[in-house]
């Protein structure tokens, strides 16, 4: 290897690492509670200068997608529900619902933040209606022979069952209603078995 590759090579870990302490800096601020942190809280936070911080990320907006993006693929073991469309309605529901507990919780801040920077930036906005159509697809999946024997019902009862388990209604049960964890999960679950009561 030629000096001038062992240079490149060494700038571009050095990037690397360098864009890496920005996002997990941005990360941490979010769980923190500081949604929008400026410039020089996130510079301050992960050692890189304000003026270089940009040499990483277009704007904030990049910066705040590349955030996103890293916070989904740490969380992504969260994302299967352990269940077989054979088991039992009630297990299906209640392993949902803790599904859906462990998954809103771990994401809150940044679903939060994707949701607050869906309005201006396109790729974000995309992203954030693949999470809803996935998660929706998640819900059909888990309830599907449910769903197949409510026939002319089953879109109804597939959008209320979506809206149940969504982070907004988490959120709601978690902020508006100061709920504890474990206090939302059930209340997801009797909301899911008064939808969909075991016959």
């Amino acid at each position: 290897m030629s000096t001038d590759d062992t240079t490149t090579d060494g700038r571009r870990l050095r990037r690397d690492n360098n864009r890496r302490a920005v996002v997990d800096a941005l990360l941490n601020l979010f769980q923190e509670g500081n949604l929008s942190p400026s410039t020089e809280e996130i510079a301050a936070r992960s050692g890189v200068s304000s003026r270089s911080l940009f040499r990483y990320f277009d704007d904030v907006d990049d910066l705040a997608r590349a955030a996103i993006l890293a916070e989904f693929h740490r969380v992504r073991h969260l994302t299967p529900v352990a269940v077989r469309p054979d088991q039992p309605l009630a297990t299906r529901l209640s392993e949902l619902a803790t599904q859906r507990s462990v998954l809103w919780e771990a994401v809150g801040p940044v679903a939060m933040v994707s949701r607050m920077r869906a309005h201006k930036n396109p790729t974000i906005a995309e992203s954030l209606r693949t999470n809803r159509r996935l998660a929706r697809e998640q819900v059909a999946s888990v309830l599907g022979p449910e769903l197949v024997a409510a026939g002319p019902h089953a879109a109804q009862l597939l959008a209320l069952a979506d809206v149940l388990t969504s982070f907004e209604t988490w959120r709601l049960l978690r902020d508006d209603q100061s709920l504890s964890v474990d206090a939302s999960r059930v209340a997801i679950l009797e909301g899911l078995t008064r939808l969909f009561p075991d016959r």
